[in-house]
């Protein structure tokens, strides 16, 4: 039995995702049409177990599985073998790692994988072709526990209960356990994220993301498909048509407000946003439902039905090809590009190879399809594919580019800092005629102290070549309360030298203005400041970094030692030193080594005409 309008919920969730994809910076919370997908599967799934028990008094646990695994695997193994090989299109640095990607896919374990390595759609140097599978394996996760319990639940049911006392208490099972098991989850989500700079562990995991599976399935014990529940049966003959559609519309409204507004890194996003999400999706499939009943001769447009067909293969397709192409032209034309092969790749798949590896007939433009016929080529193709699965995988590079620079960037630093230390020590315990301290600027030691985070990291040794007199102390993910930590050492073991560079922002935190003030007021006079501003290309102005740059600009006014080195504005006009790379780190490249180091370069030279700090 098909529930007419369920489409549009399908259609909703993914199109928020996709939007969000592609326009990331611009509709910042379009995530949340994940959970819409979370939520309408549990309703489904826990509905139609609640149908089947109705119906055989019994629920079948390996037949559960065995649809189950169809309706997913199938898809997800095409989508990987038709996907590799348009990487061969794209830099080489794109499939790093990408066996581990591959297997963390196929094994449903990509959420578990991501935490473990620390990818998100936010924040990954270079993005994971795969990562979206994150989604699949909580899914997954979420069928196997949960038809496991539903398995129980019926036994139990049928010991102490036939005919309808045993569906009433098999109802009542999991409708207990779905609430259950849904406050549990969001508890988890609500505590687990307090104090996280990145949410991707609560964001990806199995344990805290899975409550709108619950709701969902809580929304499915009291609603059911044929098996309707008595709250149900009560709702549907006190609602109209009316009241139905403006229930969904008002609903698919908020979300698409919700989707507007919300953004990943931020807490309130954990604490209530995404169960705000859940619960608005969990109306509109309410609302879908009784709709359904209350339109029985009306039918659902033939696009509808199509686009919600599809919807769970140009999931799988629409990330990796977007990564692909978005590196290739620019992104309107990327995110055009990826839909439509998406559509079609995907319809491909649903009804054309699915169902004849299933062993089902399929349909194609009015022909009926077998097997038999299609044997061939599709294990020809299969063949080929797997293969060149396997020559990806196996040349696939361990570190991009950028991590390998980075990685030998740190070993470089700690040599560095070896040195440093050693130096430090034998000037402290030698003795030193005493000397008149002069004033102004020579009272600090002279040269350049360069304090910064994995941008500087990743061009360190062409600064050490090219900015005199220069030490540089870099390390990835530092932001600028670390920076202070680094700068307050060196200035204790009397390390700081004159000019006092802090090249950090890019992972600005909200008391980004607090932390800048506290490098301002505790830096000891007679040194000189130079803030370089942040630069990441996907920043939108109310990002943290694009705020501290616009606060770092104001400061010279106030502060005349203070120096701007406008990295910000100068990266900004040269796109090029970033093709192929995040928008934020070009190690490696050298045009950005070199237009790095000419600006900080530039803004030492403006600083020799300012005072130093004063006493």
């Amino acid at each position: 039995m098909r529930i007419k309008w369920f489409s549009l919920v399908r259609i909703t969730g993914l199109v928020l995702v996709l939007t969000y994809h592609f326009f990331q910076t611009q509709f910042t919370g379009g995530f949340i049409g994940v959970d819409i997908f979370f939520t309408f599967s549990g309703f489904l799934i826990t509905s139609l177990m609640v149908d089947e028990f109705a119906r055989s008094d019994n629920f079948k646990l390996m037949a559960f599985y065995g649809r189950r695994f169809y309706r997913i695997v199938p898809p997800l193994f095409i989508a990987v073998l038709l996907v590799l090989p348009l990487t061969y299109l794209i830099d080489h640095d794109f499939v790093t790692d990408i066996g581990k990607q591959v297997a963390a896919a196929l094994g449903f374990t990509t959420n578990y994988f991501e935490i473990a390595t620390g990818g998100s759609y936010e924040n990954k140097f270079i993005p994971h072709l795969f990562v979206h599978t994150w989604s699949l394996a909580v899914e997954m996760h979420f069928y196997i526990l949960w038809g496991l319990i539903a398995w129980l639940v019926a036994k139990i049911s049928r010991r102490l209960a036939s005919g309808r006392r045993a569906l009433t208490r098999f109802r009542w099972g999991l409708g207990l356990l779905t609430t259950a098991f849904a406050i549990e989850s969001f508890v988890m989500m609500y505590f687990g994220a307090v104090g996280l700079k990145d949410f991707s562990p609560v964001y990806f995991s199995s344990l805290t993301h899975c409550f709108p599976f619950f709701v969902g399935g809580l929304i499915g014990v009291l609603s059911g498909i044929k098996a309707q529940g008595p709250i149900y049966r009560w709702t549907t003959a006190h609602c109209n048509p009316i009241i139905a559609g403006a229930v969904m519309l008002i609903s698919f409204i908020l979300l698409v407000a919700l989707g507007d507004r919300m953004k990943f890194d931020a807490l309130q996003t954990y604490q209530g946003g995404l169960l705000l999400a859940t619960v608005l999706a969990g109306i509109m499939i309410y609302g879908a439902r009784l709709l359904h009943d209350h339109t029985p001769n009306l039918k659902e447009p033939r696009w509808m039905t199509f686009l919600a067909d599809v919807s769970y293969s140009v999931y799988l397709y629409h990330w990796p090809l977007y990564v692909i192409f978005s590196h290739m032209m620019v992104n309107w034309l990327a995110a055009l590009l990826t839909t439509v092969l998406s559509i079609i790749l995907s319809a491909l798949s649903y009804y054309v190879l699915e169902p004849v590896i299933a062993g089902k007939r399929a349909h194609v433009f009015g022909h009926t399809v077998t097997w038999r016929q299609l044997q061939l080529p599709v294990i020809t193709a299969g063949v080929l594919l797997a293969v060149n699965t396997g020559v990806v995988v196996k040349n696939a590079p361990q570190l991009s580019t950028l991590e390998q620079n980075l990685w030998v960037s740190g070993i470089y630093q700690d040599i560095d800092k070896i040195g440093t230390t050693h130096e430090a020590v034998l000037a402290a315990v030698t003795p030193k005629k005493k000397q008149a301290t002069p004033k102004g600027d020579q009272e600090k030691a002279p040269g350049v102290s360069i304090i910064g985070d994995s941008v500087t990291l990743g061009t360190r040794s062409y600064l050490g070549d090219h900015v005199a007199n220069s030490n540089i102390d870099a390390e990835g993910d530092r932001t600028m309360n670390l920076a202070y930590k680094v700068m307050m050492n060196q200035q204790r073991s009397h390390t700081l030298r004159q000019y006092v560079v802090i090249c950090i922002g890019t992972n600005a935190l909200d008391d980004y203005e607090e932390q800048t003030m506290k490098i301002i007021h505790d830096l000891e006079p007679g040194h000189k400041l130079i803030l370089m501003t942040p630069y990441n290309a996907r920043a939108d102005a109310d990002w943290n970094s694009s705020k501290l740059a616009v606060l770092e600009r104001r400061l010279p006014a106030k502060y005349k030692f203070i120096t701007v080195a406008d990295w910000g504005k100068i990266a900004a006009q040269h796109p090029e030193v970033f093709k192929g790379t995040d928008g934020v780190h070009f190690g490696g490249i050298r045009a950005g080594d070199i237009l790095y180091a000419k600006v900080i370069n530039q803004a030492l030279t403006a600083a020799k005409q300012t005072p130093a700090k004063p006493a």
